[in-house]
């Protein structure tokens, strides 16, 4: 996958979790579903054992309510597009 498409998906996938947010009345209850879903579209998306780790994390930060702010898979890109790919060179 093309990784700007990739950074595309990921800033979309972070809006989604921007959802609890935004919708009154759903709140934290969306994050039952959307937090084990969060991980395994991570692993998905990011492969290897730091797609597994950030998987957890995505997973953790949606679990406990008002961590949604953190844009999981967004960082996940710049680390491994950005800083990841710093340290190869």
């Amino acid at each position: 996958m093309n990784k700007y498409l990739k950074l595309l998906l990921s800033l979309l996938l972070d809006a989604m979790g921007y959802v609890s947010f935004v919708i009154l009345g759903i709140g934290e209850f969306s994050d039952i579903v959307w937090a084990p879903l969060s991980g395994f579209i991570m692993t998905k998306l990011y492969k290897g054992k730091q797609g597994r780790i950030a998987g957890v994390i995505s997973f953790v930060e949606e679990a406990f309510p008002f961590s949604d702010v953190v844009p999981t898979f967004t960082l996940m890109w710049i680390y491994t597009y950005l800083l990841k790919s710093k340290k190869k060179g």
